[in-house]
């Protein structure tokens, strides 16, 4: 069973009831589910996952009045919960992986990822937050929440950033990932410098799935999960896995450009499609200024086209 499917199961059959039986007063005030780190709230849990931070267990989230009246003795009746369910045991906390689940009040829950307890409310705030912790706290499910409070949250940062603050972000990628695969990874293999060019490459690659994440207004995950994640994308996704793998994998260094060139072709089609460059180069460092002169705020239009 995946663990996203696993903590639901024990939600409904240990936490619910508990909710009701010994808070019915609140028990439509509470919100359930599993959101934030971990390989299981993105659905991408194996048996290699369950060594460590796996197994029956769930968040609860609550408003801040609700949290100071209730919050800790919720918690306890959450930490005495049946620790097992279904023949799957209890959760292994590995010494860094305390406080993912148990019970929350929710401007915290979001700000120990964001660093804000509120949605942002400017395209300052929004281009400061972190695309890969805008991933975990927006992933997994929402199991029960009658009250709305904490899917309201999740709701308006699942709207994806700002139109100003995508095309930003568009701009800047465009110009690392000419940077990095169309002129520094071939400039370095023709030097025979090969850190730099393994260095180039992963940056490059780091960059472009970045950029195909911002197109399908989707936020890009940890690292670890960044490559597996993007062939679920609907718009370029399985090509770019596909082409990314190829790239990586090829032992042929003299390959590696031509493959380079494929992928930013691809991408400067996708932006033409989007009308969001008219540009006939093949050269994407061409593309980034044209982009950012779509903003329309004039401060983040005028900001380095570089930074992002």
């Amino acid at each position: 069973m995946k663990g996203l499917e696993l903590a639901e199961k024990y939600f409904y059959n240990n936490g619910l009831p508990m909710i009701q039986n010994a808070f019915s007063q609140h028990s439509e005030r509470i919100a359930g589910g599993l959101v934030g780190d971990g390989s299981e709230c993105f659905g991408f849990d194996d048996a290699i996952s369950r060594d460590h931070d796996w197994g029956p267990s769930f968040c609860l989230w609550l408003t801040m009045e609700d949290y100071n009246a209730i919050g800790g003795i919720l918690q306890k009746e959450y930490d005495n919960l049946p620790k097992s369910i279904e023949g799957y045991e209890s959760r292994k906390t590995s010494d860094w992986g305390q406080g993912r689940v148990g019970v929350f009040e929710i401007g915290q829950f979001y700000a120990n990822f964001i660093g804000i307890d509120n949605i942002p409310s400017n395209l300052d705030d929004w281009i400061s937050l972190p695309e890969q912790s805008l991933a975990a706290c927006t992933n997994g499910k929402v199991f029960y929440d009658p009250l709305g409070e904490f899917s309201r949250f999740r709701s308006k940062l699942l709207e994806f950033y700002p139109d100003d603050v995508r095309l930003k972000k568009m701009a800047s990628r465009c110009m690392t990932i000419a940077q990095s695969g169309q002129y520094n990874l071939e400039r370095s293999i023709k030097r025979n410098e090969y850190f730099a060019a393994q260095y180039a490459e992963t940056k490059f690659c780091a960059d472009v799935m970045s950029l195909i994440f911002l197109i399908n207004k989707r936020y890009t995950p940890f690292y670890k999960w960044v490559h597996r994640a993007l062939k679920q994308l609907p718009i370029l996704g399985a090509v770019i896995h596909m082409k990314i793998a190829e790239l990586i994998s090829t032992k042929d260094y003299n390959e590696k450009p031509r493959i380079v060139e494929e992928i930013c072709s691809a991408i400067i089609e996708q932006l033409k499609n989007e009308e969001l460059t008219d540009s006939s180069s093949n050269y994407l460092l061409d593309h980034g200024p044209i982009i950012q002169s779509k903003i329309r705020d004039p401060q983040m239009r005028e900001r380095n086209v570089w930074v992002g």
